[in-house]
Parts: C-alpha cells; structure tokens; sequence
C-alpha cells in the first residue's frame, strides 16, 4: 500500500511486555490499514503471543532481539553494551529509515540517551525534549518538557515552544496555538532566574503565539496549547495530573456506590460519566513523543496497556503524514539566519 507508515515497537519494553504491546500493536493493524509493524523482540515469545491473535500477517513482522534493557540498568551503559536489545534494535531500525517510528513503554533512560545518540538530533536542535498530551477542559495541551531536561538553558525553552508549536498546529489541527511558559505568577517580574530570561526571548519570538505566564492551577482548565517548562517541573507536574486524576475518578466511582440512590443515580449518568472520565483516561492520548529527532521516538508510560500502545501506534501516523520532523528542522533553520541577520 503507498504511504504506508512503518512503526517499530518494543514489544520487551515496560511492565506488562510483551503481552501489551503486542495487543496493541494488533488492536493498530485491526484500525488501520496504512501502517505496518516490526515488534522487536525475543522471537519464540512473540511468536506465542500472536498464535491467538487475529491480524493481517503481511502487515505485521517479528524482528529478532536477544535482549532486552531493564528499567534499573544505567541508560548510556545499557545502550553500549546491549546492541541485540529490542530498544536499540528498533532504533537503528529508524536511524536507516526501515521504519519511519519507534514506540516503547521501557527504561526512560536508555530511551532518551538512545534518541540522541542512535537517532540523533535535527541540525540545530540543542536538545530533545518529551512532550505529552495532557486532557484538559476543552481538550488537550502539549506539556514540553516533561523528563528529558532537568538542566534547561533559556534557548532550549525557546525551541521546545517552537517545536511544541508546530506539533499542535499540525498534528493536533490547532490553528495559532497558545504558548504559556509556567510559572508562579502571571505577572512578567515573577519566576526564578530561568523564566525571568527566557519570558523576553519569548515574546520576542514572531512564529508562536505567546501568551505570557502560565500558574499550574490553569492548566486543567486549557488555559494555553502549549506548556513551557524544563523537565524538573514539567515532570511534577505531569505526575500531580496523574495522580490527581486517578485519585478523583476512583472517588466518584466509589460514590456512585456508596449507597442505593447513589447507585440508580449512578445508571442515569453512567453515559454521561462515562464519557467525561475517557477523556481525562491518559492511555487515550499514546505516548509522548521526544521532539527534535531526526526521526519520531516515542516513549509510553511503564504500566501502558493495550489502549496506550494502540494509540501511541496511531499517533506515529498523524507524526509522519505531517512531516513534522522535517518542518521543526526549517522552523529553527529559519529562526537561526534571523538571529544571524540581526
């Protein structure tokens, strides 16, 4: 089939492998007639797995993998010394161009060291950041950075806002996305040292649509597209949401039955309910993807199922059929001759 996107996935990566991804990966094919998929892993088990499994065999292949990085395992000595690993497999897979994404839900670690230096960056990206979708009132936001960064450097806040920019714009289809970068004030003279340099360069910036500060408490509420921070808060931020979100959802459904009124009330909303709860479910959304690269990694939580790895499968899709990689690569070309010419 022409246009067909090629997704490599980890099937040994994560806490519920290989079972989940292969799920998945199947549950991809089953919705999807443009992709194939290589699931990298130990071959005999893959094997297994799929003899239950109902799915177009030509667009599915095993590829083998003898081995596989743990999540405890230091990420730049994993990388060198477990080449046959699924997760540098399916790297160099993409780094060749054998296929066009990589998904896997294992060691964070040895997955932003191994985009780095198996994929590598786009000429003039100075780092590659994560970047989820996080439900919101009214939809989604881009949370960029959320763990790839502790360490940021104003420049890099800049070029995630860009980056994250044209991902909304052109994967999720939101026309001028709002930038925000967080902080502890919405008043310009507030933040640490981080945010007080690089709220200026923002607002410098012509190509995005900046709209100041942002506090955490307007985040849930949509209150921008895009949301700047280094990897240390953005990760905090990223596991309140989790956490908070799990914790509600479990309180009302044990509200709903904590008694028999609660409980007929709960059958006249449960459609209702049921449909507000999905949105704020994060498997809906895939992974997050590591931006900059100069092909699409994409990381999935450790505890991901089914749903997650489906969708993160889908999202490689939507990544590739509007070349995002290569418009972040002439957005900060042209944003580098302009800070050339002045």
């Amino acid at each position: 089939m022409e246009n067909t996107i090629k997704v490599a996935v980890d099937a040994m990566g994560g806490d519920y492998a290989p079972t989940e991804a292969v799920k998945g990966a199947v549950a991809a094919l089953q919705e999807r007639e443009n992709v194939r998929i290589f699931l990298i892993g130990k071959q005999e088990i893959l094997k297994k797995e799929l003899e239950s499994c109902t799915y177009p065999k030509e667009r599915l292949e095993i590829v083998p993998a003898s081995e596989v990085i743990e999540t405890g395992e230091p990420p730049v000595a994993a990388i060198r010394g477990k080449k046959d690993s699924s997760l540098v497999v399916g790297m160099k897979m993409v780094r060749r161009g054998e296929a066009d994404a990589f998904v896997s839900a294992g060691s964070s670690g040895a997955i932003l060291v191994g985009g780095t230096t198996i994929v590598g960056r786009i000429k003039g990206v100075e780092r590659a950041p994560l970047a989820p979708l996080i439900p919101t009132k009214d939809g989604v936001s881009l949370l960029i950075d959320c763990g790839a960064n502790v360490d940021a450097r104003s420049s890099h806040l800049v070029q995630f806002a860009r980056m994250g920019s044209i991902y909304m714009e052109h994967v999720m289809g939101v026309k001028n996305p709002r930038v925000g970068i967080v902080n502890i004030g919405v008043e310009e003279e507030k933040g640490n040292a981080l945010v007080k340099e690089t709220y200026p360069l923002l607002k410098e910036c012509k190509d995005i649509n900046f709209i100041g500060s942002i506090e955490a408490r307007d985040i849930p509420a949509g209150a921008a597209d895009v949301i700047v921070t280094e990897a240390f808060v953005g990760n905090v931020i990223l596991k309140l949401y989790e956490g908070l979100g799990a914790t509600l959802i479990s309180k009302i459904k044990g509200g709903m039955m904590s008694s028999l009124r609660s409980k007929i009330g709960a059958l006249l909303v449960k459609p209702a309910l049921k449909t507000t709860l999905k949105s704020f479910d994060a498997s809906e959304y895939g992974g997050a993807p590591l931006l900059g690269l100069k092909g699409l990694v994409v990381k999935c939580h450790g505890n991901s199922k089914e749903r997650e790895f489906k969708n993160a499968i889908i999202q490689c899709i939507s990544f590739k059929e509007q070349h995002i990689s290569e418009r972040i690569g002439e957005n900060l070309t042209v944003a580098q001759e302009k800070k050339e010419e002045v």
